[in-house]
């Protein structure tokens, strides 16, 4: 059984030949000849028992289209047209400007631009996206100044039209916030400047950040790479350039070597002196979970706060841009007493003339620093947090008060009676 051809397309072509067509219909699986005419095809392919694709010999007006198989010739009257089509022409481009990195998106308009095979921005070709026969999009290639834009299809070349290169000015740096961080790295920081759209990358001295997002074509955020203790330089690369640099710090961690005093009472409010290093850029001190107040710093090694209240002991900490302290080698505790308690006095009564051994009873005694008879300082020994043993100073016959003293602050006071000579 003879083939049967019920359509071409495209149904016409150059006159020169060399166009692709596909040939649809039935019976095509054996076809061994294609003619335009009396004129043999080229590359004939078959695909399907339903589908040829061939590409056209030159000729002239309007051929028949045939195909040939071992069971005959098809015979139905499909067309292809050979015709002279115009060259491409362009209209516009949109934009007309791009940067000099290129990659941006140009929409070329015109007329006859089916099939364009090649989008010149100057002598470099653009990458073609799409092809209709009134707009080419293609990607424009970098370059610089002015230059024309044109469009080839397989019946010739456009008309130019001029497209310019805008050089990309360089990024500045005015801030970064903090100037200063751990040499950890992790911590974000915020880059303030211009022209920061397209950065491509944020060098910390000579390592690159981490991760940073363009928030505006004046703000970047980064994440601090690691890095020695050191001052280095922050910069920022775009396809306009390098910025100028801003100085970062590197901060050691501080260490806390040692409190003084080490004891307060458990309602804060005590003096403390911290030493250790790298202090200088202290910003808070804890004593536990707690918040010192009254932060001073005297120099890189040495802070005084004011303890707040807490209980029991607890780890003095430092936090600096650096980050914050961990025990180490020194001794950074402190202690919160609770306050000293007198409820015994053995005996309650002693000579005038002084010198009788008292032992003082009651709670939290462990760390008397005074014992004072009527106001007068008395020698003592303490033997635990319940005991303490005194020498009577001298004293007027009488009664008098008898206190402790502590870093938790004063006893309650307990009379003792000094008798007459």
């Amino acid at each position: 059984m003879a083939p049967v051809v019920t359509s071409v397309s495209p149904a016409q072509g150059n006159p020169a030949g060399g166009t692709s067509v596909t040939i649809n219909g039935s019976g095509l699986t054996s076809a061994t000849v294609v003619r335009f005419g009396s004129n043999l095809a080229t590359n004939v392919v078959v695909v399907s028992d339903t589908q040829i694709t061939a590409t056209t010999p030159p000729g002239s007006g309007t051929a028949k289209v045939t195909v040939t198989t071992p069971g005959g010739t098809s015979t139905q009257n499909v067309l292809f047209t050979y015709t002279t089509a115009p060259a491409p022409t362009i209209t516009s481009l949109s934009p007309s400007t791009g940067p000099a990195a290129g990659g941006n998106s140009v929409i070329v308009s015109g007329t006859n631009l089916s099939g364009a095979v090649q989008v010149l921005f100057g002598s470099t070709p653009g990458t073609i996206l799409t092809s209709a026969p009134s707009q080419v999009i293609a990607t424009a290639p970098a370059g610089t100044g002015t230059v024309n834009v044109t469009v080839t299809t397989p019946n010739g070349t456009s008309n130019p039209l001029p497209y310019t290169y805008t050089p990309v000015p360089a990024p500045t740096l005015t801030n970064l916030n903090p100037t200063n961080g751990p040499t950890a790295g992790g911590n974000t920081i915020t880059i303030t400047g211009t022209n920061l759209t397209g950065t491509t990358q944020i060098l910390f001295g000579t390592n690159p950040a981490t991760t940073f997002t363009i928030n505006s074509p004046t703000q970047i955020t980064a994440t601090a790479p690691p890095g020695p203790a050191s001052a280095v330089n922050v910069t920022v690369t775009t396809p306009g350039g390098t910025s100028n640099p801003l100085p970062y710090i590197y901060v050691a961690a501080p260490t806390v070597a040692s409190v003084s005093p080490q004891f307060g009472p458990a309602a804060g409010g005590t003096t403390v002196i911290i030493t250790g290093s790298n202090l200088a850029l202290a910003t808070q001190v804890h004593f536990g979970p707690n918040l010192a107040t009254g932060l001073t710093v005297v120099s890189d090694t040495q802070l005084t706060v004011t303890a707040p209240a807490g209980t029991g002991t607890v780890v003095v900490t430092v936090t600096t841009p650096g980050g914050t302290s961990t025990v180490g080698l020194g001794i950074p505790y402190y202690t919160y007493l609770g306050a000293p308690v007198i409820n015994a006095l053995i005996p309650n009564n002693g000579t005038a003339a002084g010198g009788d051994s008292v032992t003082i009873g009651g709670s939290n005694l462990i760390y008397t620093d005074s014992v004072t008879f009527g106001g007068t300082p008395a020698s003592f020994t303490v033997f635990s947090d319940t005991i303490v043993v005194a020498t009577t100073p001298a004293h007027a016959a009488g009664t008098v008060n008898v206190q402790l003293h502590t870093p938790a602050g004063n006893s309650n006071t307990f009379p003792f009676t000094y008798d007459p000579a």
